[in-house]
């Protein structure tokens, strides 16, 4: 089952993640409202995890049993390549402009580790800490599908993981509001935000939103167009009058989940819109944008610094049209290539 028109908002939340490591001081982003909320930018890596479990029950709900070896290799194909390819990018950079390897962290990265040691999370490639969060996901799921999902019925799946998505909620707001958190940076910081099982109530209550659409909701396909729109309102409205609660481990869950679900059983004119084959296509090589940007956009201002380029206004979106053709050429000669190689393999 393909829901073609989730992909495109993969590409408005990669995006939006650049914006907040890299965009906040240029126009128009650095205007008072659209500051605020994408100051908030991260929350959309929420939305990669939420997503992330949403699509591996889309993706395999029709299996009775999920073999493991099988499995991790076409997850390996999925994110690999393009992730070892921003390692070399970040290690030849640290080279030739820092003359030096950070060997210890490169090591941590490459195995995809970083994220379960405090204080490594966000060393070499720091985007890359949600794919180490992102790869445990992957490791758990046929242990999640074949012990429960595919034995339990979604009324006996409920109460438990709205209970551990509770929980992770209560640890993790008892922490940053706690005496002993000093915020960042800090290695209990580092805990709260970046340690793996943190985020796994984000991935379990994606899983229970695409059983839910399995069973229950891809009998409804309809126009949701208004109910789209309102919750489309309601996130940026909550981003600029939230000021108590933190929306990095997955409270937004609240507006995703059903925003997720709305879309995915759209008939409106929005789901023809985003099923426009150019959006689709920006919407499969958001991997890319997100996983590139760090050294992309290192290399692209080093560049136009040697050649006197220093308006950041410039050097942003210089940096992003590179990023964007990066991702689009990585998608197309080694994503795909190497996914169907390892298909064969």
């Amino acid at each position: 089952m393909r829901l073609d028109q989730l992909t495109f908002s993969r590409f408005i939340a990669a995006i939006a993640v650049v914006i907040y490591h890299y965009g906040l001081e240029v126009y128009p982003f650095n205007l008072t409202p659209l500051r605020t909320l994408f100051e908030q930018g991260n929350i959309a890596v929420s939305y990669f995890f939420i997503l992330s479990g949403f699509i591996m029950i889309i993706a395999y709900h029709q299996h009775k049993k999920l073999e493991f070896l099988a499995y991790i290799k076409k997850r390996f194909a999925r994110i690999y390549p393009v992730y070892f390819l921003a390692l070399v990018l970040v290690l030849a950079f640290k080279l030739y402009y820092h003359k030096d390897s950070e060997l210890g962290n490169l090591f941590l990265n490459l195995l995809m580790l970083q994220s379960w040691i405090p204080g490594k999370a966000l060393t070499f490639n720091y985007p890359a800490w949600s794919l180490a969060v992102e790869f445990f996901f992957y490791a758990l799921f046929p242990f999640l599908f074949n012990t429960f999902y595919s034995k339990l019925s979604l009324k006996k799946l409920l109460f438990p993981i709205l209970s551990i998505f509770t929980l992770s909620q209560v640890v993790f707001h008892w922490g940053i509001f706690s005496t002993s958190y000093t915020g960042y940076p800090s290695k209990f910081h580092e805990f709260l935000f970046y340690f793996p099982p943190m985020h796994l109530a984000e991935f379990l209550i994606g899983n229970l939103a695409g059983i839910f659409f399995v069973k229950k909701l891809q009998y409804h396909i309809k126009n949701y167009d208004l109910g789209i729109l309102i919750l489309l309102f309601m996130i940026p409205i909550i981003l600029w009058y939230n000021t108590q609660l933190n929306f990095h481990n997955g409270l937004l869950a609240l507006l995703f989940i059903p925003l997720i679900l709305l879309m995915s059983a759209n008939s409106g004119y929005i789901a023809k819109i985003t099923k426009y084959g150019p959006l689709i296509f920006l919407g499969e090589i958001s991997y890319g944008i997100y996983i590139l940007q760090s050294p992309v956009f290192a290399w692209t201002k080093a560049l136009l610094k040697d050649y006197s380029i220093t308006n950041e206004t410039t050097k942003f979106y210089i940096a992003t049209a590179m990023l964007i053709a990066c991702s689009a050429l990585c998608f197309t000669y080694i994503e795909t290539p190497l996914r169907n190689f390892f298909k064969k393999f």
